[in-house]
């Protein structure tokens, strides 16, 4: 928890720092608590969630695993939206959510959440994160993951969204 709770206060003054000179950062700010914008984000990771399918079905597969990591960012982005923060930072985005998971303020599948992000993590994944897959299929010369990479890409983003939802909607 000391790494996600320095990470986030780093997150918070590189925001503030960067908004002394600009209307734009890339950290963590406070915000109003907004459930309307949660659920919007919501809606585009369902969006997401249906290009996995539609990239793979097009021949375009390796982008599968963008529309995974988009989705299950936007999940996070409608979480830390409902606790009243912006995030303009993944890794900032994902320090926000660990903490919240280790202070119990959401019920969220850590497990689940370390498949998305390569953090330093207490974790040993055998196999890659979804950024790892994205990472791949974005920057690499492959045209195409497996198909059994898509189904588990799916299957996680999926388990993302539904857990991400019951947070959005406890009161």
């Amino acid at each position: 928890m000391p790494h996600t709770k320095n990470k986030i206060g780093w997150c918070m003054r590189k925001a503030e720092q960067e908004l002394k000179k600009s209307d734009k950062h890339r950290g963590l700010i406070r915000i109003k608590p907004d459930i309307s914008l949660a659920r919007e984000h919501i809606n585009k990771a369902e969006h997401n969630l249906h290009a996995i399918t539609g990239f793979k079905s097009m021949g375009y597969s390796d982008w599968s695993a963008s529309a995974a990591f988009c989705s299950a960012y936007h999940c996070s982005l409608a979480i830390i939206t409902k606790f009243g923060y912006e995030s303009k930072n993944q890794e900032c985005t994902f320090s926000l959510i660990f903490n919240l998971i280790e202070t119990r303020k959401i019920n969220l599948n850590k497990e689940l959440v370390e498949k998305i992000t390569l953090m330093d993590v207490n974790t040993s994944q055998e196999e890659p994160s979804i950024i790892e897959i994205r990472e791949e299929g974005q920057y690499g010369i492959k045209t195409s993951i497996k198909e059994d990479t898509v189904n588990l890409l799916l299957e996680i983003t999926k388990k993302i969204l539904d857990q991400t939802k019951e947070v959005i909607e406890e009161k």
